[in-house]
């Protein structure tokens, strides 16, 4: 592609958003649907040029809905207000996803839960370790990503788990953590993990009712499995 032709030098009916509001969202690439969002490219790269290569960069939809701030500001022609764009658009989409665009999302199994975190979590290359924060009507009050890298001991400490399930005042928590090798089959640092949640938890008063592990579109659940 040209990264020196403007959007202005296509043709009103190629241009991405006559295209939208004539044709439709659904018909556009999501290239040129973070183009629209962006809106205006730099002096030397056009805005879909620049889209383009923010999905290359970051790995496609999934990891630029994912990324941080600081990583964004590192790809060219991304500054700190289209960094901020990106990132409300990645909390909207995960809130979308997770809360059912603002409704109360209520947890029965351990496929609803898994079906909370899938997504996010499945395409991560370290491990991430997320608390999903319930009240007593196993209804989501928040979910935060408390742990990245390898799961051990050493790094997932039960104050870092509980501290905000304590101020949140959520009555339980379930854990979840993606395995990047896709495979979701517990090792023996996950079941110890959970074990020593689980008797925290106990003391704490806010009970751990299940761990469940992400693979690459499966999980398993560590209650389900006997393990707690």
């Amino acid at each position: 592609m040209n990264n020196n032709f403007k959007l202005t030098d296509l043709p009103v009916n190629e241009r991405p958003r006559e295209r939208l509001l004539r044709y439709g969202a659904e018909t556009l690439s999501n290239s040129e649907l973070i183009a629209i969002i962006l809106g205006n490219g730099t002096s030397k790269e056009n805005i879909l040029s620049i889209s383009t290569r923010i999905l290359k960069v970051t790995g496609g939809l999934n990891g630029l809905l994912n990324s941080r701030a600081d990583e964004l500001v590192k790809v060219n022609g991304i500054g700190k207000a289209k960094a901020v764009q990106l990132l409300a658009l990645g909390e909207l989409s995960k809130r979308f996803k997770s809360y059912k665009s603002g409704q109360s999302y209520k947890i029965l199994n351990s496929r609803d839960a898994s079906k909370l975190v899938m997504d996010e979590l499945k395409v991560f290359d370290k491990e991430h370790l997320y608390v999903i924060m319930l009240n007593t009507k196993n209804v989501v009050i928040k979910i935060s990503d408390v742990s990245v890298g390898s799961l051990n001991s050493s790094i997932v400490h039960p104050r870092e788990v509980y501290n905000e399930p304590i101020i949140k005042h959520a009555a339980s928590i379930i854990i979840c953590h993606n395995h990047p090798s896709g495979d979701p089959e517990p090792s023996i640092e996950d079941i110890n993990i959970t074990k020593r949640l689980q008797e925290c938890g106990k003391i704490i008063g806010i009970e751990l009712l299940d761990h469940i592990i992400i693979g690459d579109g499966v999980y398993i659940s560590l209650k389900e499995k006997g393990i707690m």
